[in-house]
Protein backbone atom coordinates (compact mmCIF):
# COMPACT_ATOMS: atom_id res chain seq x y z
CA UNK A 1 0.00 0.00 0.00
CA UNK A 2 1.12 3.60 -1.09
CA UNK A 3 1.14 5.96 2.21
CA UNK A 4 -0.92 9.44 1.66
CA UNK A 5 -0.76 11.78 4.03
CA UNK A 6 -1.90 15.36 4.04
CA UNK A 7 -2.21 18.57 5.83
CA UNK A 8 -5.44 20.37 5.71
CA UNK A 9 -5.79 24.00 6.93
CA UNK A 10 -8.75 26.32 7.21
CA UNK A 11 -7.11 29.77 5.45
CA UNK A 12 -8.89 31.94 8.05
CA UNK A 13 -5.37 33.02 9.47
CA UNK A 14 -1.82 32.46 10.31
CA UNK A 15 -0.05 29.04 10.27
CA UNK A 16 -0.54 28.11 13.81
CA UNK A 17 2.43 26.78 15.67
CA UNK A 18 0.09 23.36 16.40
CA UNK A 19 -0.81 23.12 12.64
CA UNK A 20 2.32 23.28 11.46
CA UNK A 21 3.78 20.40 14.16
CA UNK A 22 1.03 18.13 12.29
CA UNK A 23 2.08 19.28 9.03
CA UNK A 24 5.65 18.38 10.20
CA UNK A 25 4.62 14.79 11.39
CA UNK A 26 2.12 14.39 8.39
CA UNK A 27 5.31 15.03 5.92
CA UNK A 28 8.03 12.94 8.07
CA UNK A 29 5.65 9.95 8.14
CA UNK A 30 5.19 10.06 4.50
CA UNK A 31 9.08 11.14 3.48
CA UNK A 32 9.59 8.00 6.19
CA UNK A 33 7.19 5.75 4.64
CA UNK A 34 8.30 6.55 0.68
CA UNK A 35 4.59 8.02 0.57
CA UNK A 36 3.19 11.44 -0.39
CA UNK A 37 2.33 13.98 1.38
CA UNK A 38 -0.31 16.40 0.25
CA UNK A 39 -1.94 20.05 0.91
CA UNK A 40 -5.45 20.85 1.19
CA UNK A 41 -7.00 23.98 1.79
CA UNK A 42 -10.20 23.73 3.65
CA UNK A 43 -11.62 26.98 2.27
CA UNK A 44 -15.11 26.23 2.72
CA UNK A 45 -15.86 29.19 5.14
CA UNK A 46 -16.24 31.85 2.64
CA UNK A 47 -16.42 34.77 4.76
CA UNK A 48 -13.49 34.13 7.12
CA UNK A 49 -11.46 32.68 4.54
CA UNK A 50 -8.86 34.96 2.75
CA UNK A 51 -5.89 35.15 -0.04
CA UNK A 52 -3.39 36.57 2.51
CA UNK A 53 -3.90 33.45 4.87
CA UNK A 54 -3.55 31.29 1.72
CA UNK A 55 -0.44 33.01 1.10
CA UNK A 56 1.16 32.76 4.69
CA UNK A 57 0.31 28.93 4.58
CA UNK A 58 1.92 28.04 1.18
CA UNK A 59 5.29 30.85 2.33
CA UNK A 60 5.58 29.13 5.99
CA UNK A 61 5.13 25.02 4.64
CA UNK A 62 7.76 26.50 1.95
CA UNK A 63 10.03 28.11 4.64
CA UNK A 64 10.37 24.93 6.78
CA UNK A 65 11.16 22.74 3.71
CA UNK A 66 8.10 20.88 3.93
CA UNK A 67 7.03 20.79 0.24
CA UNK A 68 3.67 19.01 -0.92
CA UNK A 69 3.23 16.39 -3.98
CA UNK A 70 1.40 18.20 -6.50
CA UNK A 71 -0.90 21.11 -6.81
CA UNK A 72 -2.70 21.82 -3.33
CA UNK A 73 -6.30 20.91 -3.60
CA UNK A 74 -8.77 23.97 -3.10
CA UNK A 75 -11.99 22.19 -0.92
CA UNK A 76 -14.62 25.08 -1.90
CA UNK A 77 -13.79 23.98 -5.68
CA UNK A 78 -15.16 20.33 -5.32
CA UNK A 79 -18.62 21.61 -3.59
CA UNK A 80 -19.97 19.88 -6.83
CA UNK A 81 -18.74 16.62 -5.85
CA UNK A 82 -19.56 16.94 -2.40
CA UNK A 83 -23.60 17.42 -3.59
CA UNK A 84 -22.69 14.10 -6.35
CA UNK A 85 -21.92 12.11 -2.81
CA UNK A 86 -24.86 13.28 -0.71
CA UNK A 87 -27.00 12.01 -3.60
CA UNK A 88 -25.56 8.91 -3.49
CA UNK A 89 -26.44 8.51 0.12
CA UNK A 90 -29.96 10.04 -0.74
CA UNK A 91 -30.48 7.31 -3.04
CA UNK A 92 -29.17 4.44 -0.87
CA UNK A 93 -31.05 5.30 2.10
CA UNK A 94 -28.42 6.45 4.13
CA UNK A 95 -29.25 10.15 4.36
CA UNK A 96 -33.00 12.01 4.57
CA UNK A 97 -34.33 15.36 3.67
CA UNK A 98 -34.80 17.22 7.50
CA UNK A 99 -37.15 20.32 7.20
CA UNK A 100 -37.33 20.89 10.97
CA UNK A 101 -37.54 25.17 11.77
CA UNK A 102 -34.56 26.61 14.26
CA UNK A 103 -37.44 26.84 16.73
CA UNK A 104 -38.28 23.43 16.68
CA UNK A 105 -34.28 22.90 16.90
CA UNK A 106 -34.07 24.82 19.77
CA UNK A 107 -37.08 23.13 21.30
CA UNK A 108 -35.55 19.78 21.10
CA UNK A 109 -32.19 20.99 22.47
CA UNK A 110 -34.11 22.11 25.66
CA UNK A 111 -35.52 19.32 26.14
CA UNK A 112 -32.75 16.93 25.50
CA UNK A 113 -30.95 19.53 28.55
CA UNK A 114 -34.51 19.41 30.74
CA UNK A 115 -33.65 15.51 30.74
CA UNK A 116 -30.34 15.52 31.65
CA UNK A 117 -29.33 14.35 28.36
CA UNK A 118 -26.78 16.01 25.69
CA UNK A 119 -28.56 18.69 23.54
CA UNK A 120 -29.18 16.60 20.18
CA UNK A 121 -31.12 16.17 17.12
CA UNK A 122 -34.33 13.74 17.43
CA UNK A 123 -34.41 12.39 14.38
CA UNK A 124 -37.87 13.46 13.82
CA UNK A 125 -37.55 13.19 9.89
CA UNK A 126 -35.55 10.28 9.80
CA UNK A 127 -38.36 8.30 8.25
CA UNK A 128 -40.86 10.50 7.63
CA UNK A 129 -42.28 10.98 4.14
CA UNK A 130 -41.06 14.25 2.71
CA UNK A 131 -44.61 14.45 1.48
CA UNK A 132 -45.29 15.66 4.85
CA UNK A 133 -42.91 18.20 4.40
CA UNK A 134 -44.08 22.14 5.37
CA UNK A 135 -44.52 24.30 2.23
CA UNK A 136 -41.76 26.91 1.51
CA UNK A 137 -39.26 24.83 3.50
CA UNK A 138 -35.90 24.48 2.35
CA UNK A 139 -34.40 21.24 4.12
CA UNK A 140 -31.05 20.27 5.04
CA UNK A 141 -29.84 16.78 4.37
CA UNK A 142 -29.10 14.74 6.94
CA UNK A 143 -26.64 11.19 7.69
CA UNK A 144 -29.16 8.53 8.68
CA UNK A 145 -26.34 7.37 11.56
CA UNK A 146 -26.68 4.12 13.47
CA UNK A 147 -28.70 4.41 16.61
CA UNK A 148 -27.21 0.69 17.92
CA UNK A 149 -23.76 -0.62 18.90
CA UNK A 150 -20.66 1.49 18.96
CA UNK A 151 -18.47 2.94 16.83
CA UNK A 152 -14.47 2.01 17.45
CA UNK A 153 -11.81 4.07 16.57
CA UNK A 154 -8.32 1.81 16.50
CA UNK A 155 -6.33 4.96 16.99
CA UNK A 156 -2.68 4.88 15.83
CA UNK A 157 -2.13 7.17 18.62
CA UNK A 158 -4.57 6.58 21.40
CA UNK A 159 -5.34 3.31 21.15
CA UNK A 160 -8.88 1.87 21.23
CA UNK A 161 -11.02 4.58 21.62
CA UNK A 162 -14.89 3.62 21.63
CA UNK A 163 -18.04 5.85 21.36
CA UNK A 164 -21.44 4.41 21.76
CA UNK A 165 -23.58 5.51 18.70
CA UNK A 166 -26.70 6.70 21.00
CA UNK A 167 -24.01 9.51 21.36
CA UNK A 168 -24.05 10.78 17.91
CA UNK A 169 -26.90 12.04 16.18
CA UNK A 170 -27.82 12.36 12.42
CA UNK A 171 -25.56 15.16 11.50
CA UNK A 172 -25.96 17.54 8.53
CA UNK A 173 -24.50 16.57 5.48
CA UNK A 174 -26.10 19.72 3.30
CA UNK A 175 -26.85 22.71 4.37
CA UNK A 176 -30.33 24.30 3.31
CA UNK A 177 -28.82 26.57 1.01
CA UNK A 178 -27.05 23.83 -0.87
CA UNK A 179 -23.53 23.83 0.47
CA UNK A 180 -21.66 21.24 1.83
CA UNK A 181 -21.00 20.74 5.71
CA UNK A 182 -17.37 20.10 7.14
CA UNK A 183 -17.85 16.21 8.08
CA UNK A 184 -18.80 15.47 4.40
CA UNK A 185 -16.68 17.30 2.92
CA UNK A 186 -13.76 16.18 4.66
CA UNK A 187 -14.32 12.31 4.26
CA UNK A 188 -15.24 13.06 0.62
CA UNK A 189 -11.77 14.70 -0.19
CA UNK A 190 -9.72 12.50 1.55
CA UNK A 191 -10.98 9.62 -0.17
CA UNK A 192 -10.69 11.00 -4.08
CA UNK A 193 -6.96 12.03 -2.39
CA UNK A 194 -6.32 8.56 -1.64
CA UNK A 195 -5.47 9.61 1.65
CA UNK A 196 -4.52 6.30 4.17
CA UNK A 197 -3.49 7.80 7.25
CA UNK A 198 -4.93 10.72 8.90
CA UNK A 199 -2.45 12.61 11.28
CA UNK A 200 -4.02 15.40 13.32
CA UNK A 201 -4.67 16.76 16.76
CA UNK A 202 -7.01 15.18 19.28
CA UNK A 203 -9.32 18.12 19.17
CA UNK A 204 -10.80 16.46 16.36
CA UNK A 205 -11.15 12.91 17.68
CA UNK A 206 -15.19 13.23 18.09
CA UNK A 207 -15.06 14.66 14.37
CA UNK A 208 -13.91 11.24 13.30
CA UNK A 209 -16.33 8.96 15.12
CA UNK A 210 -18.80 10.97 12.89
CA UNK A 211 -16.84 10.90 9.61
CA UNK A 212 -16.22 7.19 10.29
CA UNK A 213 -19.92 6.91 10.02
CA UNK A 214 -20.14 8.25 6.79
CA UNK A 215 -17.55 6.37 5.04
CA UNK A 216 -19.68 3.28 6.51
CA UNK A 217 -22.48 4.63 4.71
CA UNK A 218 -20.75 5.03 1.35
CA UNK A 219 -19.19 1.39 1.98
CA UNK A 220 -15.77 3.57 1.27
CA UNK A 221 -12.64 2.09 2.99
CA UNK A 222 -11.62 3.95 6.03
CA UNK A 223 -8.23 5.16 6.31
CA UNK A 224 -5.81 4.96 9.23
CA UNK A 225 -6.53 8.09 12.23
CA UNK A 226 -3.90 9.05 14.85
CA UNK A 227 -4.50 11.80 16.66
CA UNK A 228 -2.11 14.03 18.63
CA UNK A 229 -2.55 15.33 21.90
CA UNK A 230 -2.20 19.56 21.60
CA UNK A 231 0.25 21.54 22.51
CA UNK A 232 -0.01 24.01 25.46
CA UNK A 233 1.88 26.77 26.95
CA UNK A 234 4.21 26.94 30.25
CA UNK A 235 0.97 27.43 31.91
CA UNK A 236 -0.32 23.69 30.94
CA UNK A 237 -3.19 25.58 28.65
CA UNK A 238 -4.16 25.24 25.60
CA UNK A 239 -1.58 27.43 22.98
CA UNK A 240 -2.97 30.57 22.53
CA UNK A 241 -2.05 34.29 21.90
CA UNK A 242 -1.48 34.91 25.42
CA UNK A 243 1.17 33.03 25.40
CA UNK A 244 3.25 34.96 23.21
CA UNK A 245 3.74 34.10 19.52
CA UNK A 246 1.85 31.40 18.35
CA UNK A 247 2.07 31.70 14.33
CA UNK A 248 5.01 30.35 12.16
CA UNK A 249 5.66 34.05 10.56
CA UNK A 250 5.98 35.06 14.12
CA UNK A 251 9.15 32.76 14.59
CA UNK A 252 10.20 33.77 11.36
CA UNK A 253 10.43 37.23 11.83
CA UNK A 254 11.75 36.57 15.30
CA UNK A 255 15.15 35.12 13.72
CA UNK A 256 14.18 31.82 14.37
CA UNK A 257 15.50 29.33 11.23
CA UNK A 258 13.07 26.69 9.97
CA UNK A 259 15.80 23.85 10.78
CA UNK A 260 15.27 24.79 14.37
CA UNK A 261 11.70 25.18 14.33
CA UNK A 262 11.27 21.81 12.82
CA UNK A 263 13.44 19.87 15.13
CA UNK A 264 11.85 22.02 18.25
CA UNK A 265 8.38 20.45 17.29
CA UNK A 266 9.60 17.57 16.44
CA UNK A 267 10.32 17.01 19.90
CA UNK A 268 7.18 18.28 21.22
CA UNK A 269 5.31 15.03 21.05
CA UNK A 270 7.82 12.67 19.58
CA UNK A 271 11.09 11.33 21.21
CA UNK A 272 14.09 9.38 19.62
CA UNK A 273 15.72 7.99 22.81
CA UNK A 274 17.40 11.20 24.69
CA UNK A 275 18.03 12.98 21.15
CA UNK A 276 17.20 16.49 21.43
CA UNK A 277 19.19 17.67 18.38
CA UNK A 278 17.28 15.89 15.27
CA UNK A 279 18.74 17.11 12.05
CA UNK A 280 15.40 16.83 9.14
CA UNK A 281 17.61 14.30 7.10
CA UNK A 282 17.44 12.29 10.52
CA UNK A 283 13.98 12.96 11.39
CA UNK A 284 12.98 11.53 7.89
CA UNK A 285 14.90 8.23 8.44
CA UNK A 286 13.91 7.67 12.30
CA UNK A 287 10.60 8.92 12.12
CA UNK A 288 7.44 6.36 13.39
CA UNK A 289 3.75 6.96 14.53
CA UNK A 290 4.91 4.79 17.58
CA UNK A 291 7.48 7.54 19.08
CA UNK A 292 4.29 10.04 19.27
CA UNK A 293 3.15 10.85 23.38
CA UNK A 294 -0.50 10.54 24.19
CA UNK A 295 0.38 13.45 26.48
CA UNK A 296 0.21 17.36 25.81
CA UNK A 297 3.60 19.02 25.52
CA UNK A 298 4.40 22.45 26.69
CA UNK A 299 6.15 24.64 24.49
CA UNK A 300 9.12 26.45 26.21
CA UNK A 301 10.45 29.40 24.66
CA UNK A 302 14.02 29.11 26.00
CA UNK A 303 14.31 25.77 25.11
CA UNK A 304 13.50 27.06 21.45
CA UNK A 305 16.28 30.26 21.40
CA UNK A 306 18.51 27.72 23.18
CA UNK A 307 17.87 25.19 19.86
CA UNK A 308 18.54 27.94 17.45
CA UNK A 309 21.66 29.13 19.08
CA UNK A 310 23.05 25.80 18.29
CA UNK A 311 22.07 25.53 14.60
CA UNK A 312 23.17 29.26 14.28
CA UNK A 313 26.44 27.97 15.13
CA UNK A 314 26.10 25.12 13.02
CA UNK A 315 24.98 27.00 10.01
CA UNK A 316 27.27 27.88 6.59
CA UNK A 317 28.55 31.75 7.38
CA UNK A 318 27.76 32.48 3.62
CA UNK A 319 24.17 31.31 4.10
CA UNK A 320 24.03 33.19 7.70
CA UNK A 321 25.28 36.44 6.27
CA UNK A 322 22.46 36.14 3.43
CA UNK A 323 20.01 35.58 6.33
CA UNK A 324 20.67 38.25 8.22
CA UNK A 325 20.16 40.62 5.77
CA UNK A 326 16.16 41.36 6.07
CA UNK A 327 17.30 41.62 10.09
CA UNK A 328 19.54 44.80 9.30
CA UNK A 329 18.63 48.71 8.64
CA UNK A 330 18.18 49.02 4.69
CA UNK A 331 20.98 51.19 4.45
CA UNK A 332 23.21 48.24 6.29
CA UNK A 333 21.16 46.11 3.88
CA UNK A 334 22.52 47.49 0.99
CA UNK A 335 26.06 47.99 2.00
CA UNK A 336 26.30 44.35 2.56
CA UNK A 337 24.73 43.50 -0.78
CA UNK A 338 26.59 46.07 -2.60
CA UNK A 339 30.47 45.94 -1.12
CA UNK A 340 32.78 43.25 -1.12
CA UNK A 341 34.53 44.95 1.68
CA UNK A 342 31.82 45.06 4.02
CA UNK A 343 30.81 41.54 3.06
CA UNK A 344 34.32 40.21 3.78
CA UNK A 345 34.49 41.88 7.26
CA UNK A 346 31.35 39.04 8.05
CA UNK A 347 33.03 36.52 6.32
CA UNK A 348 35.91 36.67 8.67
CA UNK A 349 34.02 38.10 11.82
CA UNK A 350 30.96 35.14 11.52
CA UNK A 351 32.31 33.12 13.75
CA UNK A 352 32.91 35.07 16.56
CA UNK A 353 29.05 37.03 16.25
CA UNK A 354 27.05 33.60 16.12
CA UNK A 355 29.28 31.85 19.14
CA UNK A 356 26.62 35.11 21.29
CA UNK A 357 23.64 35.05 19.37
CA UNK A 358 20.52 33.11 20.07
CA UNK A 359 18.10 34.52 16.60
CA UNK A 360 19.35 35.98 13.22
CA UNK A 361 17.74 39.35 15.02
CA UNK A 362 20.47 39.24 17.85
CA UNK A 363 23.28 38.36 15.13
CA UNK A 364 22.38 40.83 12.75
CA UNK A 365 22.14 43.65 15.67
CA UNK A 366 25.46 42.66 17.10
CA UNK A 367 26.98 42.55 13.06
CA UNK A 368 26.20 46.06 12.34
CA UNK A 369 29.30 47.43 14.01
CA UNK A 370 31.49 46.09 11.05
CA UNK A 371 29.28 47.70 8.34
CA UNK A 372 28.85 50.66 10.12
CA UNK A 373 30.90 53.97 9.52
CA UNK A 374 32.69 56.63 11.76
CA UNK A 375 31.76 57.98 13.98
CA UNK A 376 30.12 54.87 15.38
CA UNK A 377 26.91 54.99 17.94
CA UNK A 378 28.21 54.97 21.58
CA UNK A 379 26.49 55.55 25.23
CA UNK A 380 27.26 57.44 27.68
CA UNK A 381 28.89 54.67 29.44
CA UNK A 382 31.88 54.37 26.58
CA UNK A 383 32.09 57.98 25.98
CA UNK A 384 32.95 58.68 29.40
CA UNK A 385 35.32 55.71 28.64
CA UNK A 386 36.57 57.14 26.15
CA UNK A 387 36.89 60.59 27.40
CA UNK A 388 39.53 59.40 30.08
CA UNK A 389 43.20 60.37 29.38
CA UNK A 390 44.00 57.32 29.99
CA UNK A 391 42.56 55.71 27.53
CA UNK A 392 43.25 58.12 25.10
CA UNK A 393 46.89 57.51 25.61
CA UNK A 394 46.33 53.67 25.34
CA UNK A 395 44.51 53.94 22.17
CA UNK A 396 47.34 56.34 20.52
CA UNK A 397 50.29 54.34 21.55
CA UNK A 398 48.60 51.69 20.14
CA UNK A 399 47.56 52.98 17.09
CA UNK A 400 51.40 53.71 16.89
CA UNK A 401 52.31 50.18 17.42
CA UNK A 402 49.90 48.83 14.59
CA UNK A 403 50.86 51.16 11.91
CA UNK A 404 54.21 48.98 11.62
CA UNK A 405 52.60 45.89 12.01
CA UNK A 406 52.33 44.02 8.80
CA UNK A 407 51.11 40.15 9.99
CA UNK A 408 47.36 40.89 10.36
CA UNK A 409 45.69 37.77 11.78
CA UNK A 410 44.41 37.00 14.87
CA UNK A 411 47.11 34.99 16.87
CA UNK A 412 49.62 37.40 15.37
CA UNK A 413 47.81 40.66 16.58
CA UNK A 414 47.35 38.91 19.99
CA UNK A 415 50.80 38.17 20.53
CA UNK A 416 51.20 42.29 19.39
CA UNK A 417 48.75 43.44 21.71
CA UNK A 418 49.91 41.34 24.39
CA UNK A 419 53.80 42.51 24.70
CA UNK A 420 51.71 45.74 23.78
CA UNK A 421 50.19 45.76 27.44
CA UNK A 422 53.26 44.35 29.22
CA UNK A 423 55.27 46.90 28.23
CA UNK A 424 53.03 50.09 29.38
CA UNK A 425 52.87 47.50 32.67
CA UNK A 426 49.06 47.36 32.22
CA UNK A 427 46.84 44.29 31.79
CA UNK A 428 45.62 43.08 28.41
CA UNK A 429 42.21 43.50 29.67
CA UNK A 430 42.19 47.14 30.23
CA UNK A 431 43.77 47.63 26.89
CA UNK A 432 41.76 45.49 25.13
CA UNK A 433 38.42 46.79 26.91
CA UNK A 434 39.21 50.50 25.82
CA UNK A 435 39.91 49.17 21.69
CA UNK A 436 36.55 47.24 22.04
CA UNK A 437 34.95 50.80 22.83
CA UNK A 438 37.08 52.17 20.34
CA UNK A 439 36.53 49.69 17.47
CA UNK A 440 32.63 48.44 18.02
CA UNK A 441 31.37 51.26 20.29
CA UNK A 442 29.84 48.39 22.80
CA UNK A 443 31.18 47.10 25.93
CA UNK A 444 30.72 43.21 24.75
CA UNK A 445 31.66 41.70 21.73
CA UNK A 446 33.81 38.85 20.51
CA UNK A 447 37.59 38.79 20.29
CA UNK A 448 39.14 42.24 19.65
CA UNK A 449 42.09 40.71 17.81
CA UNK A 450 39.24 38.75 15.93
CA UNK A 451 37.37 42.19 14.62
CA UNK A 452 40.56 44.03 14.05
CA UNK A 453 41.75 40.88 11.43
CA UNK A 454 37.93 41.00 10.09
CA UNK A 455 38.28 44.92 9.97
CA UNK A 456 41.26 45.35 8.47
CA UNK A 457 44.69 46.92 9.08
CA UNK A 458 43.21 50.57 7.70
CA UNK A 459 39.64 51.00 8.99
CA UNK A 460 41.03 49.22 12.25
CA UNK A 461 43.75 51.99 12.16
CA UNK A 462 40.84 54.80 11.28
CA UNK A 463 38.86 53.84 14.36
CA UNK A 464 41.46 53.28 16.80
CA UNK A 465 42.86 56.98 15.83
CA UNK A 466 39.58 58.64 15.92
CA UNK A 467 38.90 58.00 19.01
CA UNK A 468 42.05 58.59 20.52
CA UNK A 469 41.59 62.10 19.55
CA UNK A 470 38.16 62.97 20.32
CA UNK A 471 37.10 64.80 23.22
CA UNK A 472 33.53 63.72 24.40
Amino acid sequence: MSIVTRFAPSPTGFLHIGGTRTALFNWLFAKNMGGKFLLRIEDTDRERSTQEAVNAIFSGLRWLGLDWDGEAVFQFSRAPKHREVVNELLENGNAYYCYCSQEELAAMRDQAKAAGLAPRYNGYWRDRDSKQAPAGVKPVVRLKAPTEGKTVLEDLVQGTVVTCNTQLDDMILLRSDGTPTYMLSVVVDDHDMNVTHVIRGDDHLTNTFRQIQIYQALGWQIPKFGHIPLIHGPDGAKMSKRHGAVGVEAYKALGILPQTLCNYLLRLGWAHGDDEIIPTEKAVEWFNIEGIGRSPSRFDMNKLLNLNSHYLRQAENDKLIDSIAEFLPNNLSAKLSDSADYRQRLVIGINGLKQRAKTLAELATGAQFYLLDAPLPMNDKIKLLLSERESREILKKLTEALKVFNEWNEASLHILVKDFSNGLGIGLGNVAKVARAALTGSEISPSIFEIMQALGKQETLNRLKRCGQLVF
